[in-house]
């Protein structure tokens, strides 16, 4: 007997062999979309996010893609999309084609579509949540300061369009694109396909279950010119009662700021306490004080940062042996920072670091070198509220919310630190994993110019001390 076969020229795959898998790469962050079931017209896929920068991290993140064969979300665990929308599928070819689905179940149509994470109380929701890594807000943590938290997952069912009707056609999503609130920039490349990843088995056995085909996107920070920073720095010390405040428009400026402020003016100096107020509220601290020092006052004045987060730096004290710094954290937007960090490069300072007295710090070494101070709040105190009304509305200004704590250095086996000079100020801050606009000036040492003014009067009565003994 003989039996003879040809194969079906309507059967596709786009399943290949382990010798067409490409090794994993390393990226800041990368994203994992792993098929785990798979049927004629849709699959269960997993979406990974996993955080490998040290300064990285994600804030109330934001994930989209673009379908390529007008595939749509049916339903999805550990996240949602940010529009529930079937529309598109009923006026369009899938609606034609899934006569009897019950499209008021369907979660998006859109060729676009954008997903974002869910709330805490969710993880334990047998019908949304029960998948590890989900449901935190969106927030995403580098993994020294907690592994389970560097990682963000959900799962989702797809269904699929003719002609990719068999198990084993299955087309990646391409043109990603993940952002966060107050997060560094970043670019993804597109899917590469990869082996098949591994899981724990659910059953609790220890076995693991590997994924029907897996891809790797690969997204890296970026820094491009048209990008805008979201926080600020100023500088303050013990030796000059001014302030130098955030930079005139560092975070951006509105195209009508023309009309009622100089964009372009450099920001006037401010007393200790114009800190503390909202920029609406410095414009008569800021003239004041300028009276009281003979500073020149610009017309029209100078524009506010714009910033959400402002970040003062403070040259507290300096002595023989070692000096310290005080840093406060401000927030002026209205979102809640959780499990904040901060972190500041101090270029011949850091091997110096001692300790922190408010926060959790360490150093962290960044490409090579030892010179990044990376800080935290203790447990309890790692959440940096937003802005919130005065304790009378009606009058008094907003409250920032905010963070204070004070850093100690040695000066043992440092040679030749000039503090005043800039050694003991940053020459990099970044807030959660955003880095910071820094001032173009440090503060002056105020005595040692009032010094020098006196040093040809001195000089002078020396020369006539001398004439009246000769």
């Amino acid at each position: 007997m003989q039996v003879c076969c040809s194969p079906d020229p309507r059967v596709k795959t786009n399943i290949t062999t382990s010798e067409e898998f490409l090794a994993r790469q390393n990226g800041d962050l990368t994203i994992m979309y792993d098929v785990t079931r798979t049927y004629d017209s849709s699959y269960w896929a997993q979406v990974t996010i996993s955080n490998h920068n040290p300064l990285g991290r994600l804030d109330y993140w934001k994930l989209s893609w673009d379908w390529m064969r007008d595939e749509f979300i049916y339903s999805m665990k550990g996240a949602y999309p940010s529009v529930v929308d079937s529309t598109e599928c009923i006026f369009g070819r899938q609606g034609t084609y899934y006569r009897d689905l019950d499209f008021f179940n369907v979660l998006s149509c859109k060729r676009r579509p954008t997903i974002v994470d869910l709330p805490p109380t969710k993880a334990n929701d047998t019908t949304l949540g029960s998948i590890p890594f989900c449901c935190r807000n969106g927030t995403i943590l580098p993994s020294h300061m907690d592994p389970s938290k560097s990682i963000s997952a959900f799962q989702m069912q797809v269904f699929k369009m003719p002609p990719d009707l068999n198990r084993s056609q299955i087309t990646p999503p391409q043109n990603w694109q993940i952002s966060g609130v107050l997060n560094p920039t970043y670019k993804c490349g597109q899917p590469v396909r990869v082996s098949p990843s591994e899981f724990p088995d659910s059953s609790g056995l220890l076995l693991n279950s590997t994924a029907v085909a897996s891809w790797q996107i690969v997204c890296n920070i970026t820094h491009v010119k048209k990008d805008i920073p979201k926080c600020c720095v100023s500088f303050s010390s013990y030796y000059n009662e001014s302030v130098i405040p955030c930079r005139t428009c560092a975070c951006g400026c509105s195209l009508n700021s023309a009309r009622t402020c100089n964009a372009t003016s450099p920001a006037m100096l401010l007393p200790a306490e114009a800190l503390l107020a909202p920029f609406e509220n410095r414009t008569a601290m800021a003239v004041a004080w300028a009276g009281l020092k003979h500073f020149p006052v610009p017309n029209p004045m100078p524009c506010s940062d714009n910033c959400g987060v402002s970040i003062n730096w403070h040259l507290y004290t300096d002595y023989r042996d070692g000096w310290s710094a005080r840093i406060t954290l401000f927030n002026w937007g209205e979102v809640s920072f959780a499990d904040w960090f901060a972190a500041v490069q101090m270029n011949k300072a850091a091997p110096g670091f001692q300790a922190m007295y408010s926060f959790n710090a360490t150093t962290l070494e960044l490409d090579g070198s030892n010179s990044t101070i990376f800080m935290q709040g203790h447990p309890g105190l790692n959440y940096l509220v937003g802005e919130t009304d005065g304790v009378n509305p009606a009058k008094d200004p907003h409250v920032p919310g905010k963070q204070q704590s004070v850093i100690s250095f040695t000066k043992k086996n440092i040679q030749s630190l000039n503090m005043a000079a800039g050694d003991g100020f940053p020459t990099k801050v970044f807030f959660n994993g955003e880095e910071c606009l820094l001032p173009k000036i440090l503060p002056t040492n105020d005595s040692r110019r009032n010094l020098a003014r006196f040093i040809p009067s001195l000089l002078m009565l020396g020369f006539v001390f001398l004439f009246i003994q000769q």
